[in-house]
């Protein structure tokens, strides 16, 4: 269950227009935050497996550090409530990322991106890895017209304790279906990350609508469907974006 949480907070893109892409999905795009401007996320997410439900709310910080690079910095609470156990909750592991665009729609037709990212050791004794993980995906994305389609994958180095390094993919499609909201699905897929663990397969269906220029809503929902009592039956996200 934790392994989805760490993946869907990984997996942060950034946009609310009609190419769209990254949150409320778990797969991510290519598209940097435009240069000198800022995108913040005030986020929750949440799975519910058979042995118990768990999540994280935090802050997503972006800020355009150049033309086509975007840094990244994410704080999380997490919380785990075991069935058969007292719940748990505290700082989780802080992200730091930089996501660089290497191609252009216009020049290759696609535009392409690493986004390779550092999760620092847990400071809770309690949650989260106590051991710091190295990441890197590349995200593609193309747009046409309304509609917007992007994925990829990576792989994450995560070998410590119980967990082991795992790799993880998805693809989505997303359409302006009014001048304010936009609306996807996606499916993505993990091997397992721990030792004795299951890898996951997923479906989610999401939207974004915009309150105004600066502010924007958006949420995510939607089932497991491999190994779904052991990695999650249902997954959610929701988010505040400001934009400026």
């Amino acid at each position: 269950m934790r392994s989805f949480v760490t993946t869907l907070v990984f997996c942060i893109g950034f946009g609310a227009s009609a190419a769209l892409a990254g949150p409320p999905y778990v797969t991510d795009d290519p598209e940097p935050t435009p240069y000198g401007h800022f995108e913040i996320y005030a986020f929750a997410l949440g799975t519910e497996a058979r042995e118990g439900h768990g999540g994280e709310t935090g802050i997503d910080f972006n800020y355009g550090g150049a033309d086509d690079l975007q840094l990244t910095v994410v704080v999380p609470i997490s919380y785990d409530a075991p069935v058969r156990s007292k719940a748990i909750h505290g700082v989780g592991n802080i992200e730091l990322a930089a996501k660089y665009r290497f191609l252009h729609q216009d020049d290759f037709g696609w535009d392409v991106s690493l986004f390779p990212s550092v999760a620092l050791p847990s400071f809770s004794m309690r949650i989260g890895e106590p051991h710091a993980s190295f990441e890197l995906p590349i995200w593609a994305q193309k747009d046409f017209g309304k509609w917007s389609t992007f994925g990829g994958g990576g792989c994450t180095l995560n070998n410590g304790g119980d967990s082991k390094d795992y790799c993880f993919g998805g693809w989505a499609l997303t359409r302006q279906v009014l001048p304010s909201l936009n609306i996807g699905a996606e499916i993505y897929h993990q091997t397992a990350d721990a030792h004795g663990g299951k890898a996951s397969t997923g479906v989610g269906f999401g939207a974004t609508y915009d309150l105004s220029e600066n502010y924007h809503l958006m949420a995510s929902y939607g089932p497991g469907i491999q190994n779904a009592a052991k990695t999650g039956r249902t997954s959610w996200y929701a988010a505040l974006l400001m934009t400026f």
